[in-house]
């Protein structure tokens, strides 16, 4: 079987820049979201994708995408309608099987899948776990103030485009559920199947952790394949594809994805606790929400705290 590398973060986490970065290694494929572990056959994949996101097509334009590159080598209308017939075709299989088909396609190369939604819920982790035991699963992480802005934002841009599944609760709280999901999926992993990383870090001194990657996936950690890491404008899911599958990553991604230069600055969280008005904890859809999250907190209580600890236990402050 093939190598398997599964990056687990919560959406708005540097996953998409991160990634393709990653997957520029000349011995790494990056995949763009697939979406295949929230559920065990393709066609209950596709169908979920189609409904959450209300797309006009069936399958995610990373699935798409990634089968019309690897079909015909490149990704116009016409190779993304015949993805999509393709797809059709195939709607019996599972989504281990769609998943094996496209390891195997790249391979010897290792394959780089980014979905956010895998580490959604548990049991996605644990259908990740179940297809592929001997993958690596890297933790890429987010200062939750930040991530908090950038998934409302986000959230905006998809309420726009119809879909108000995403609601006013607080982001700092799914920021929450996504990594103590991770933290405790990857706390079961024997020893070296798992890495922890900043996002800022990477992004801030690639130079320095980059090669602290690539050792730690076994492969090349020479110049030239460090430079082509830093190179994710390369790859061919950085950038919009046709109208049928515009996306696939990050929109903000796709429209610029070279690396920028410089240290990216991490905001105080003390300070965004002491003066930011939240409703921490009033009645309704936030408390539901933050008990679902593993938040369960007395009604005069405030949700700080165990934010702060998890944030803390990143290493942000």
């Amino acid at each position: 079987m093939p190598k398997t590398l599964i990056m687990l973060s919560p959406p708005r986490s540097f996953s998409s820049v991160v990634s393709t970065m990653i997957g520029e290694h000349p011995e790494i494929y990056g995949f763009p979201e697939l979406h295949l572990f929230t559920d065990d056959l393709l066609q209950q994949a596709v169908a979920r994708e189609q409904r959450f996101k209300k797309r006009p097509v069936a399958g995610s334009p990373g699935l798409l995408r990634t089968i019309a590159e690897i079909h015909d080598g490149v990704q116009t209308s016409a190779s993304v309608i015949r993805a999509i017939a393709w797809l059709q075709e195939h709607r019996d299989w599972s989504t281990k099987q769609m998943m094996d088909y496209l390891l195997e396609a790249v391979a010897p190369k290792i394959g780089l899948e980014k979905s956010p939604g895998t580490a959604s819920k548990a049991e996605h982790l644990e259908r990740a776990y179940t297809f592929y035991p001997d993958a690596f699963f890297l933790h890429l992480t987010r200062h939750p103030v930040s991530s908090r802005s950038s998934l409302t934002e986000f959230s905006e841009h998809i309420q726009q485009r119809g879909n108000d599944d995403l609601k006013r609760v607080d982001r700092l709280i799914a920021w929450y559920r996504w990594h103590t999901n991770i933290l405790r999926f990857t706390s079961t992993l024997p020893l070296g199947q798992t890495m922890r990383v900043k996002g800022e870090d990477v992004l801030s001194d690639p130079d320095l952790y980059l090669p602290q990657i690539a050792e730690w996936l076994g492969v090349a950690t020479d110049s030239d394949a460090i430079e082509a890491m830093k190179h994710p404008e390369n790859s061919p899911f950085a950038k919009f594809g046709p109208s049928l599958a515009k996306e696939g990553n990050d929109p903000k991604f796709l429209r610029s994805p070279k690396l920028r230069e410089g240290r990216i600055k991490e905001p105080s969280l003390e300070e965004f606790l002491a003066k930011e008005d939240i409703e921490w904890f009033p009645d309704g859809s936030v408390r539901l929400a933050a008990e679902r999250a593993g938040l369960r907190i007395a009604r005069d209580e405030k949700i700080i705290e165990p934010i702060a600890e998890l944030a803390h236990f990143l290493g942000y402050t």
